[in-house]
């Protein structure tokens, strides 16, 4: 799999199909062809008093990519030593991932395409490249990856979803609906994302908890509907799918009432009810609200969990915490089934209060997932992992640019599109089945720039091919 940014190194003779290839996998803005840069300093790309001006132009050009953290794809025939390793250089220095693409086509396929060009290489001159092919050796020169243009090895360009691996069964998708439409009707917006979103196949739907926009996702003073009656009213419009909250911060309910209101949500929705806590981090839109302080978060988030479990077990409930107690406590009705609860957040605390008393973790960021599922599976064999994701994803990377582009704000492109792995369906589809492979077992994706119910469809492919 090619990474994304990386400096990608085309090496072959003339008609070895290396510019066919890079038209096809990459978009013509990141491609930086020596032949294109001859036409536009000269009078066309045959035009080799232009040479010294164009190749002097690319290397400014790939070094200003490379600066900026943006693939750049070099499409010359790659046999001038120096500067195949300059731009090797170019990119470790600018720390991106270095990939040489060789292209090892035959000599009779090659001098067959060179003579259907309409200016084609004297055959001397290709007998010259076929012997310079083969004396190169590129293993020995520190490249990242080496790759062959075989279409198997190159999935971070493909569009096309491939099925699920023999055997694999598990590893579920939620739908995590972080913002709401100011301009239309909330109440059929909602049912509209729900229904679609079971239609397409994702197992669960999640909304934050919180009373005010958080400034990850959008400003204060746009609308965020109360969680739990936001879910109460999709358990009515839907059939199927898993709802909870991802997640209610300790701090922001009491416990006794949070079981009482999860356990309401789980009959009414015939047992579809699951629990997502954390130890809340927004101290603004706590303090706006009266809720309690930072210093007790993590004891609160025990307490809570402690006083949850009472409530749904069998009788009368019965707790003395640090922060929180219960007296003789009930909670009629019971669930119908018991309510999975996991704990959402990275940090070291977070993680030791999810081992010990929940029955999940789920890691905010794909980054930190791939960190810490090592350990975490380590400490807890059979312990459930999910990870919230922010993708941005399109049909081609032409339609990925541009939604990059739409939705970077002051950020740049590049890392914007590598804070949500922009990329494509395959991509998607080929990160999530590595992740799964690490034992992540649930995976919550708030789609960047989710606006209509429509857009869910894009992510059919990636949870149809995961099920299939």
């Amino acid at each position: 799999m090619i990474p994304d940014p990386a400096l990608v190194v085309l090496v072959g003779p003339s008609g070895a199909g290396k510019s066919t290839w890079a038209s096809q996998h990459f978009r013509p803005d990141e491609i930086v062809s020596s032949d294109r840069l001859r036409a536009m300093a000269g009078s066309s790309e045959h035009d080799l008093d232009a040479s010294a001006v164009a190749f002097k132009l690319l290397d400014e050009i790939v070094a200003s990519r490379l600066q900026r953290k943006l693939t750049a794809v070099v499409d010359t025939l790659g046999f001038d030593d120096d500067r195949r390793l300059q731009h090797l250089q170019m990119a470790h220095e600018s720390g991106l991932p270095a990939v040489v693409v060789l292209f090892a086509e035959t000599d009779e396929v090659c001098r067959d395409r060179n003579r259907r060009k309409l200016r084609p290489v004297p055959a001397a001159v290709l007998t010259q490249q076929f012997r310079r092919l083969r004396q190169l050796n590129l293993e020995a020169e520190g490249w990242d990856l080496l790759l062959h243009p075989e279409p198997s090895l190159v999935s971070t360009v493909s569009s096309e979803v491939t099925p699920a691996p023999s055997g694999q069964t598990t590893g579920r998708f939620y739908l995590q609906l972080s913002r709401f439409p100011q301009d239309r009707p909330l109440g059929p917006w909602l049912r509209e994302m729900a229904v679609e979103a079971e239609r397409v196949g994702f197992a669960g739907l999640a909304v934050m908890d919180h009373l005010t926009q958080i400034p990850q996702v959008g400003r204060e003073w746009e609308p965020i509907p109360e969680a739990y009656t936001t879910l109460a009213f999709l358990a009515a419009t839907t059939n199927r799918l898993e709802l909870g909250c991802l997640v209610t911060g300790a701090r922001l309910r009491n416990p006794a009432l949070l079981a009482k209101m999860l356990a309401t949500l789980d009959v009414v929705s015939g047992g579809r009810a699951f629990c997502g806590l954390g130890a809340g981090w927004f101290d603004q839109e706590l303090r706006a609200y009266g809720f309690g302080q930072t210093e007790k978060r993590f004891a609160q988030l025990e307490d809570t969990i402690n006083i949850l479990r009472r409530m749904w077990a069998p009788g009368k409930a019965s707790y003395s915490g640090r922060v929180h107690s219960i007296v003789e406590a009930v909670c009629y009705p019971k669930p119908l089934h018991p309510i999975p609860i996991l704990v959402g957040g990275n940090g070291e605390k977070t993680r030791e209060i999810a081992l010990r008393l929940a029955d999940g973790l789920n890691l905010v960021g794909l980054t930190n997932a791939e960190r810490l599922l090592p350990e975490v599976k380590e400490k807890a064999e059979g312990f459930a992992i999910s990870v919230l994701d922010t993708p941005l994803i399109g049909k081609n990377r032409s339609e990925v640019a541009e939604r990059v582009e739409r939705w970077r704000g002051s950020r740049s492109a590049a890392t914007f599109a590598k804070a949500h792995h922009s990329s494509t369906a395959a991509d998607h589809l080929a990160t999530y089945r590595l992740l799964h492979a690490q034992g992540c077992d649930r995976f919550f994706l708030a789609p960047v720039g989710l606006e209509e119910p429509g857009q869910l469809a894009e992510w059919e492919p990636v949870l149809t091919s995961w099920s299939s």
